[in-house]
């Protein structure tokens, strides 16, 4: 028999309820990865199984008692939300809940059943009711992975049998994408002889602090008219905020419609807005997606395309700021330049609730005060759980290329002025210095070295996520 687990950590990152529309506090932190939405038509409808055995929806949700903390289980456990389908299931396989994804279609040919599981302090599956420094102790890497192998070795599946379905009874099929395709392999390498086999989508195994190359997929993939123009314009912005003409200066902030902001790494920052855009193509995407609107702003004048080498400068600039200005700014809904500022504190990691944390943000001084929603609750939980791995254990910081190296984003964007963002966020848990672990985490779950039987990655050259992936050369 085979079972197959699979993660919705980054299903909620996207939905809209938070401060700007993609769900991040502000414009000058990362867009993080997402699980692209399937398709269907009615979540809610009973499902009809291979042997025409009627089954619950598929947006049937199940709890399961999942422990606080593995190392002192004591501490009791906390309900961790699950959903189940065992409409592929035959004796002896088991995988995901639709065959409209690779799950799905892994469970369809293996005769399997699927379990989606909810990664802890996202969504709704809480250990703690705040979101506390103390709290997010409990929210490491390892401790994700304890919860996988807890759920698989304990849980009664929604099924017939699914007392007796453990991995030492079936085998079990571990599958993500992106952070839950690293999480994937980590687990495999930290508990091995659990989880049969491994499926990791884009996996982002390898603990990476400055990791300008994000861009790198971008640069060489998208049109090259506008890799050129981009490069261009962030050329001159850098020798231009590094300089000294406070009227220059002006003029490039007035062009994008940040003339009131006083920090110039956060304006230059900011423009990798057009540049993250990348990430939420698919293989289906089309030239209406917003990343190819932005190149044709720059690149189609008076009807014509411009040749590979772009309009130039002066054009480009012009263009670019139009573009930001009336079109990409203005739609973020949030035009208030605390929106793009990494110098204040988005949200008080300290307060004792999510409302607490919601109401005190500028934000919702901005917006409005009638937007606490369960979305944006789950949205902002998301947040800081991705924001505490990246300035613990695995950094992802998403900066510009080193000197002599072609860039598409600003190079006054480096490491510490990430990191500085942790400090902010986090004032308790980094009163002085922050210091990322990214080799202790490569130490420990091995990162591109994982060698493994039975565990397959899968990445496109396109993706954002390349350079941190196991990939053939």
């Amino acid at each position: 028999m085979l079972l197959s687990v699979s993660f919705c950590a980054l299903v909620l990152v996207r939905l809209a309820g938070a401060v700007l529309p993609d769900g991040r506090m502000h414009g000058n932190m990362f867009n993080r990865p997402f699980l692209p939405k399937v398709p269907l038509e009615k979540s809610n409808a009973p499902v009809t199984s291979r042997n025409g055995t009627v089954l619950p929806p598929y947006d049937t949700t199940y709890e399961f008692d999942q422990l606080i903390d593995h190392n002192n289980p004591s501490l009791g456990t906390f309900k961790q939300r699950f959903w189940h389908t065992y409409e592929f299931y035959e004796p002896g396989f088991f995988t995901y809940l639709t065959n409209s994804t690779i799950n799905g279609l892994i469970a369809q040919q293996q005769n399997a059943s699927v379990v989606i599981i909810e990664h802890r302090f996202y969504g709704l599956s809480n250990p703690r009711p705040d979101l506390t420094v103390e709290s997010l102790q409990l929210h490491t890497l390892q401790q994700a992975i304890d919860d996988l192998v807890y759920f698989a070795e304990n849980v009664n599946l929604p099924m017939p049998g699914g007392d007796n379905l453990g991995p030492d009874v079936a085998p079990w099929i571990l599958t993500g994408g992106s952070y839950s395709g690293a999480l994937t392999s980590w687990t495999m390498v930290n508990k091995p002889g659990v989880f049969w086999a491994g499926y990791s989508s884009s996996g982002v195994v390898e603990a990476i602090l400055d990791f300008w190359a994000y861009f790198e997929p971008v640069r060489l993939n998208m049109p090259q008219n506008c890799s050129a123009d981009v490069q261009a314009v962030i050329a001159h912005v850098d020798e231009v905020f590094t300089g000294s003409n406070e009227t220059a200066i002006q003029a490039i902030k007035d062009n994008f419609g940040l003339g009131d902001m006083t920090h110039l790494d956060d304006v230059a920052g900011a423009l990798r807005n057009n540049l993250w855009d990348w990430q939420s193509l698919q293989v289906y995407s089309g030239p209406g997606t917003r990343f190819y609107k932005f190149c044709d702003a720059l690149e189609v004048k008076d009807g014509q395309s411009a040749p590979e080498s772009g309009w130039g400068l002066d054009h480009a600039l012009d263009a670019w700021g139009t573009y930001w200005r009336e079109t990409f700014y203005a739609q973020s809904k949030c035009t208030h330049p605390a929106c793009l500022s990494s110098q204040v504190d988005p949200v008080p990691y300290n307060s004792q609730s999510v409302e607490a944390l919601i109401l005190s943000t500028a934000w919702e001084r901005m917006t409005g005060p009638n937007r606490i929603t369960p979305i944006r609750r789950s949205i902002i939980r998301i947040g800081r759980g991705c924001g505490l791995y990246r300035c613990n254990e695995v950094g992802y910081l998403q900066e510009g290329a080193p000197e002599g190296h072609p860039t598409l984003v600003t190079r006054l964007v480096q490491p510490p002025y990430d990191l500085r963002q942790c400090k902010l966020m986090f004032p308790d848990a980094f009163p002085d210095t922050v210091n990322v672990q990214v080799n202790r985490t490569n130490e420990l779950y091995k990162g591109w070295d994982v060698r493994l039987d039975r565990l397959f990655f899968a990445t496109g050259k396109r993706k954002i996520c390349r350079e941190e992936c196991p990939r053939p050369q």
